[in-house]
């Protein structure tokens, strides 16, 4: 007899945080009272930047992300005071190795009580990787346990950036994070879990389950229009087809 596989742990993902009004049943993260920290990394905001940010517990820049924040909030709010926008959206810290924030935006910032922690010392990890560690290990979030991790500007630009960003992904396994642009979202499934996803919004109904450096032999999925079934039915390269539907019913 076949010995029984072990029950794995399940990790729940959405995109509730991205709606108006988050629905409060338990069926969604957002029900469960998540803690969400926003990081800000050096690539054009997303539309719904305000949104996030003020469902954020706390709010992060990655260096040049700082540049970002002060050039870009005001472009989303056109029918508010600029000056008056910048002082409402000023981020908790901003982090990294200070080498793309512009002197005036730096100033402005520690002027207006934004810590300001340099990391020019080091040189082996990305801003993304420093700004994650430092909100899961240094700063006091209630409800950590729940916590997840929003990151805008992770994608778009250079595509060494764009995989350099993927690839911290997989340096916090156990960590909720999801990368955001306008139109997509990115998180990892890692395979020590069970994964339930509801995608509210966004991208509509599409998804794509891609694999990393190596086969996934053992994927299955239900609420798709074409699941994964079986193991070794993802062909050599580890899915079948990389893009998906979620069915009507289920996502």
């Amino acid at each position: 007899m076949a010995p029984t596989p072990p029950v794995r742990p399940v990790m729940s993902h959405s995109s509730a945080f991205l709606l108006p009004s988050p629905p409060s049943s338990s069926a969604a993260p957002d029900g469960d009272g998540d803690a969400y920290a926003l990081l800000v990394l050096n690539q054009r905001l997303p539309r719904f930047a305000p949104l996030l940010w003020d469902r954020a517990r706390v709010r992060v820049c990655a260096d040049g992300g700082a540049n970002r924040l002060f050039d870009d909030m005001p472009e989303l709010l056109p029918g508010q005071d600029p000056d008056e926008v910048r002082r409402r959206y000023k981020p908790d810290v901003i982090k990294g190795d200070l080498d793309s924030i512009r002197p005036e935006v730096k100033e402005y910032y520690s002027n207006m009580g934004t810590q300001i922690v340099d990391e020019s010392h080091d040189q082996d990890t990305t801003d993304l990787h420093k700004c994650i560690t430092f909100v899961t290990e240094k700063l006091a979030i209630p409800n950590r346990s729940n916590l997840c991790i929003l990151v805008l500007g992770a994608l778009g630009g250079r595509f060494d950036h764009e995989m350099g960003n993927i690839n911290v992904l997989h340096l916090f396994p156990t960590n909720r994070i999801i990368l955001l642009s306008d139109d997509c979202l990115i998180f990892l499934l890692p395979r020590t879990h069970t994964h339930n996803i509801h995608i509210e919004s966004i991208e509509g109904p599409h998804c794509g389950l891609i694999p990393i450096g190596a086969p996934s032999t053992t994927t299955t999925t239900t609420g798709l229009r074409w699941n994964l079934g079986h193991p070794g039915n993802d062909g050599n390269q580890g899915v079948k087809a990389p893009s998906h539907h979620s069915s009507k019913r289920q996502r």
